[in-house]
């Protein structure tokens, strides 16, 4: 398994919904205009609009690395507006381990599935 899923969970802070949905609509730009090897990258907002989830699916570790230098800039506006936490799924390689470095992560390995 080569492919590298990520969920994304962001805490918005309160009252920085609009600004943060601004920093969101572009990212997804960015992810259009220039990711080669994202799969997947959808988000999703809770009830309270406290919070938002995304999805990721890269079709490697590489990817995910270019997908980060790509949305760089944009990232900042997101650390500033929520709080980040990543849960990394399948096999990364050390580049991007060493890269998520300092962040919020988890990682799992692949079990079983289909």
């Amino acid at each position: 398994m080569t492919d590298i899923q990520v969920s994304a969970r962001l805490k918005i802070k309160p009252g920085k919904m609009e600004e943060f949905k601004q920093v969101a609509n572009s990212c997804v730009e960015q992810v259009k205009q220039k990711d080669k090897g994202t799969i997947q990258y959808d988000w999703f907002y809770n009830d309270l609009k406290a919070e938002c989830i995304v999805k990721e699916r890269y079709i490697d570790s590489r990817a995910v690395l270019d997908h980060m230098t790509n949305v760089g800039e944009l990232l900042g506006g997101l650390v500033d507006l929520s709080t980040i936490s990543l849960e990394v799924y399948g096999s990364p390689s050390a580049d991007l381990k060493n890269a998520l470095e300092g962040w919020d992560v988890t990682y799992y390995e692949f079990g079983i599935g289909i």
